[in-house]
């Protein structure tokens, strides 16, 4: 049997006319905009070859804190993104749509090929 046919119990409601309830939606988009933040964050710092405790010292905060932020078991405020942006030698990208999130980090320095 092709994967290609499997399909999630909520992609089978939403086909058969289901809508979820308001709120469960909302903490969907809540989760999902945490977890994309903690997977740029986890990335960025994987690529500089950095453990959470040399992110947490760079950036002034706790390997707990980072550790927080990695597992989406926290949201950061704006003051806190940008200690983690510059900690990360990056500028922090935002796209916030309805439909589609991207966070990303941009090295502040370019490969010279």
């Amino acid at each position: 049997m092709s994967h290609t046919r499997w399909k999630t119990l909520r992609e089978r409601k939403l086909t058969e006319g289901y809508t979820e309830p308001t709120e469960v939606a909302e903490t969907r988009r809540e989760i999902q905009l945490s977890m994309t933040l903690a997977k740029a964050v986890y990335d960025r710092r994987v690529e500089l070859r950095l453990t959470q405790a040399d992110l947490a010292e760079r950036a002034g905060l706790t390997q707990a804190k980072i550790s927080r932020i990695e597992g989406s078991d926290t949201v950061p405020t704006l003051p806190l993104l940008a200690k983690l942006a510059d900690a990360l030698d990056a500028t922090l990208n935002i796209a916030l749509d309805s439909d589609d999130t991207r966070v990303s980090f941009t090295s502040h320095h370019t490969d010279a090929a």
